[in-house]
């Protein structure tokens, strides 16, 4: 494993994209910055974090050997990475918020960007981006995040945590590897919040409507179970879980 480590970056993903686009990079190679200025997170958002206090890390991993319709294996095999991880250090209790917010105490403690290289209509490599809360103890106007710190009280060693969520996301990529899908995403499933749970959800066009999350599918569509017991699929422009 390779890692890159720097002070201050516009974006680790970025940065990543443009050392793979310009040389042959490492397999599990990775870059960690200490401050980043244009943190991206899902649909644009973005995502704030003090200097030094936190991971902000991108990981480039070879994914040819996946299929462009299972990329979104490539998701669950990160959320679980970081999730087991979490787990590892006594933080708890930890829940994946379709499709890859991590949560502690129903709170936001990571969020994932996943940036595919695609070459002639196949999968080549994936750039995964994570911010993860570890030290940080306060956000402002951000009342729905949390840290490990948070949670349990403790301060964290940024590499060690680093290197376990490294190490299960090897673990998870490698169980991949082996074709055995449905063994990560039965696991991904099991960790889903609210799953199973009557839930409100919020869609395209601002209505309201009460649904069960019962899984995701292949290509990582949400299902739900809305009224007259129809399974309904929704992607994420689609659809908003508020509770």
């Amino acid at each position: 494993m390779h890692i890159i480590k720097l002070d201050a970056i516009d974006s680790t993903n970025t940065f990543l994209r443009h050392l793979s686009s310009e040389k042959t990079v490492e397999d599990y190679t990775v870059v960690v910055a200490n401050s980043q200025t244009k943190g991206r997170g899902q649909m644009g958002t973005v995502w704030d974090s003090q200097p030094n206090k936190n991971l902000m890390v991108s990981v480039f991993i070879d994914v040819s050997f996946l299929k462009i319709e299972n990329s979104f294996y490539i998701s669950m095999a990160t959320s679980l990475a970081i999730s087991n991880a979490l787990k590892a250090f006594q933080i708890k209790p930890v829940k994946v918020k379709w499709p890859n917010d991590i949560l502690a105490d129903q709170k936001k403690i990571s969020g994932v960007l996943i940036e595919n290289v695609i070459k002639n209509n196949q999968l080549q490599a994936s750039i995964i981006g994570f911010g993860l809360n570890v030290n940080q103890t306060y956000f402002e106007q951000l009342p729905s995040a949390t840290s490990m710190h948070m949670v349990s009280g403790k301060v964290y060693h940024l590499d060690e945590v680093l290197l376990s969520v490294i190490e299960q996301l090897r673990y998870y990529i490698d169980i991949l590897k082996t074709g055995d899908f449905q063994k990560v995403k039965d696991l991904y499933e099991s960790e889903l919040f609210r799953n199973n749970k009557p839930s409100t959800f919020k869609d395209v066009k601002g209505v309201l409507f009460t649904g069960i999350i019962k899984g995701v599918s292949n290509s990582g569509y949400l299902q739900v179970l809305i009224e007259d017991e129809i399974l309904k699929e929704f992607d994420l422009k689609e659809v908003k879980l508020l509770y």
